[in-house]
């Protein structure tokens, strides 16, 4: 099948400082690729993959699982620490979750991580019936463009294939038991306003992790996917300087080419 137009992955050959950024499910690159492209135009070498099942059509996804998509990130990661003297994962929504079990089975070959609104569990009454309900009906009703900002839209399919909601719930709760083994320092950025995941999602991860070097930051302006939303530009921010901090090299070996 295509991919959806502006789904595609993207990546950028910069400096020694590598970021992976990981976008939620059902949704594509597409939601993250201005936080890339802002990443990339300050040297940094990103990777922005396309998760496998997403970007196409839900049909596609609903033969996936959160194997796939985390195997899809893992390898992205290792190719970043290959290419890279430091590497960094930042991740939206189910991305965010993705981002955790990477940091929990890398430890300190990652330098740090960004979540934002990130995903700790698939709520509601409907979620305990998914074990079941998927086997009868296929979908449900789409999460995307949850997003304040007038005009702008998400890249992502219209409706859930129940079958990879549950592998998204079983990945959750696997994440949700590792949050002790994240050590890295952390920016978690969420907003009040959030349509998809709810803010005691953020709360619980602050309160499992054992990181020592954490911000929280709220997204006032902003819906679910807060990266295409009024406080993107914060996000972008806020990411960059995190990486200065904790990255001396960011001016060195090519990082200030563009293109």
């Amino acid at each position: 099948m295509p991919v959806l137009p502006g789904a595609e992955p993207y990546r950028h050959e910069g400096g020694e400082v590598g970021v992976l950024l990981c976008h939620g499910f059902t949704g594509s690159p597409q939601s993250l690729r201005p936080w890339a492209e802002y990443l990339a135009e300050r040297g940094l070498t990103v990777s922005l993959p396309l998760l496998p099942g997403h970007g196409t059509r839900w049909q596609d996804m609903q033969v996936t699982g959160w194997q796939d998509w985390y195997a899809e990130v893992d390898r992205e990661l290792r190719a970043l620490l290959d290419r890279c003297s430091q590497v960094f994962v930042f991740g939206l929504s189910m991305g965010g979750a993705l981002t955790l079990r990477l940091a929990a089975k890398h430890g300190d070959s990652i330098s740090g991580i960004v979540l934002v609104n990130p995903a700790n569990k698939v709520h509601g009454l409907a979620a305990h019936a998914l074990p079941v309900v998927r086997h009868f009906v296929p979908t449900s009703k789409g999460l995307v463009s949850d997003i304040a900002k007038e005009g702008s839209e998400e890249v992502g399919y219209e409706r859930v294939p129940l079958h990879a909601a549950h592998s998204l719930r079983q990945f959750l709760r696997l994440v949700d038991g590792a949050l002790p083994q994240v050590t890295q320092p952390m920016v978690l950025l969420h907003s009040p306003q959030d349509h998809v995941v709810p803010p005691a999602d953020s709360a619980r991860i602050l309160s499992r992790v054992s990181s020592t070097d954490v911000s929280e930051l709220l997204l006032e302006q902003s819906y679910h996917v807060a990266t295409l939303d009024l406080d993107a530009e914060r996000i972008f921010e806020e990411s960059y300087a995190f990486i200065g901090r904790l990255a001396p090299s960011i001016g060195k070996k090519g990082s200030t080419t563009g293109g």
